[in-house]
């Protein structure tokens, strides 16, 4: 009887043993050979979750768990892309997940649209698909003048950003007094003939300049700790990337709105509205 009471403990520590979720906004491969449906709970999971978060189908906390919300997410992406619509991701539904087909497309706009109609431009609404990932963008601090170029590589909820170059490195220390800093600066985005009212943070965070992008790193900027390298530009004398918000945008670890990067948009809405 002792030893059924043992076996039936270990039994249980095997099943509950947490499931390690890394906060991340890398895309992630799932083994296409998986079958996953509701009331599962495994690694395969938090990296579907993660992977229809990117392509803007699921928008909750990653958890590893297959409840409702996350079959309503996959019916989605299964309509989107002509599939089978049952909720379940299978083999064809996770083959086109890597694929990473029907992301987002850029929003096509016009070279100098009209000032007033940008400046009423949200995040999740024009914005995200307005400046894609893999845009390079001019950010002027509007305090200072002063103007660096950056890249959009990650984010969703807002825009993760890294600069391209050593100066523009010290150029964006040297707003922020020569340190690194969380505090948020007004700024204006400049991007294919627009320009967009936006709040910056001059703090890198959650990457390791000397490993290789979206890999596993022992170490990353920020306090972060081990995890996925969100640093895909090297050389640039930076670990990881800093936070641009607009109008509207989101933190990915609360996915709530941030008031102080709000305020500091409203400063640059009012700037550019001079």
């Amino acid at each position: 009887m002792k030893r059924k009471i043992i076996c039936g403990i270990l039994s249980l520590g095997i099943i509950f043993q947490p499931i390690n979720v890394h906060n991340i906004n890398a895309y992630t491969k799932i083994n296409e050979s998986n079958l996953l449906k509701v009331g599962m709970k495994n690694q395969s999971i938090i990296a579907l979750q993660q992977n229809l978060k990117e392509l803007g189908y699921f928008n909750y906390k990653v958890t590893g768990y297959y409840g409702n919300i996350t079959k309503q997410a996959v019916i989605k992406f299964q309509k989107s892309n002509n599939l089978v619509s049952d909720g379940i991701a299978g083999p064809n539904t996770i083959h086109a997940l890597n694929k990473g087909q029907n992301k987002s497309t850029a929003l096509v706009v016009s070279r100098g649209a009209d000032r007033n109609s940008v400046l009423n431009w949200s995040w999740f609404s024009k914005i995200e698909r307005a400046v894609p990932r893999g845009s390079i963008v001019k950010v002027t601090d509007i305090y200072t003048g002063k103007s660096f170029q950056a890249k959009r590589t990650y984010g969703t909820n807002h825009a993760d950003m890294e600069n391209l170059t050593k100066e523009d490195t010290a150029i964006l220390k040297n707003i922020y007094g020569n340190k690194w800093s969380w505090e948020r600066r007004p700024i204006i985005v400049e991007y294919n003939g627009l320009s967009i009212p936006a709040s910056m943070s001059g703090m890198p965070h959650a990457g390791n300049d000397n490993a290789p992008s979206t890999t596993y790193t022992s170490w990353r900027s920020g306090g972060y700790g081990g995890g996925a390298n969100l640093d895909a530009v090297k050389g640039n004398n930076m670990d990881g990337h800093f936070d641009i918000h607009f109008l509207g945008s989101k933190t990915h670890g609360s996915n709530k709105i941030d008031s102080k990067h709000q305020e500091a948009v409203k400063i640059a809405r009012k700037y550019l509205s001079k």
